[in-house]
């Protein structure tokens, strides 16, 4: 029963049907509408701290000069939905639709732990060297960019580490190996492949996880999926130093500050 209850529990996660409504209504809609209002929508900044705005931009975008693309990137008139990678496409389209379908973009979906060879819009890159080919984007968000709200003080909590985790990844591994059975953790693979059936533990909920003072937020394939809903509970996120970033911005966050380094 109980996990059956995880299955479907939604709190705290954003909706997907709801998600899947709006992008789906808004490819009904013709894309010179959109176009016609960009303008208005650049305008529109000067209603916020453009200090902040851009200091965002140049950080996902460290591109200085103007770059033509190779011949093998395609216009946007090329860029529709296909049956997969549906969200990234989503959360692309719901800012290329304002521009023209003349304009070409490169696109390269999934977990990026690699710099692209020329300018690439992504969801994920290396934190470290020259990565100003890899343009970072708001993508995956609804599974990615999930913040909550947590009624439960600090002081309240387990004083314990908690992890559940698809574990496939030797980093994620070790770390289990090393620590499954110590007193002050409750960590365990939630995946009944790759082997190791003896780190396998019951899923936990979002809810049920905010009852502990410390999280495990280790990056998997890219970077740590549950890091962002971590940070805005009033848990505290453990975690050794990312090696990549997202939208979030892991790279400018301080160890021991913004997080418990191990």
């Amino acid at each position: 029963m109980h996990s059956f209850l995880i299955k479907f529990s939604t709190k705290h996660k954003n909706s997907k049907f709801l998600y899947y409504f709006k992008n789906f209504t808004r490819q009904l809609l013709p894309s010179i509408l959109f176009q016609s209002r960009l303008n208005s929508k650049l305008e529109s900044l000067g209603e916020f701290d453009l200090d902040y705005i851009g200091k965002r931009v140049n950080y996902y975008n460290k591109l200085n000069e103007q770059v033509t693309l190779s011949d093998e990137v395609k216009s946007l008139a090329n860029f529709k939905l296909k049956k997969k990678h549906k969200v990234y496409f989503f959360d692309n389209y719901e800012y290329t639709r304002y521009f023209s379908p003349k304009l070409k973009a490169a696109f390269k979906f999934g977990d990026v732990t690699t710099v692209q060879e020329e300018p690439t819009i992504v969801k994920s890159r290396p934190i470290h060297g020259n990565n100003a080919n890899s343009i970072i984007l708001n993508l995956d968000k609804v599974r990615h960019f999930t913040f909550i709200k947590d009624s439960k003080g600090f002081l309240s909590k387990k004083n314990m580490l908690v992890s559940r985790n698809y574990t496939s990844q030797p980093h994620r591994i070790k770390f289990l190996e090393m620590y499954i059975n110590h007193p002050l953790c409750n960590i365990g693979k939630i995946n009944k492949n790759h082997g190791r059936l003896h780190l396998l533990r019951e899923k936990m909920t979002i809810e049920e996880h905010l009852d502990y003072k410390f999280i495990l937020c280790i990056e998997g394939n890219d970077v740590a999926t549950n890091l962002k809903w971590v940070m805005s509970s009033n848990s505290l996120a453990v975690m050794p130093k990312p090696k990549y970033e997202t939208w979030f911005m892991e790279g400018t966050l301080i160890p021991n500050y913004h997080y418990v380094l191990i």
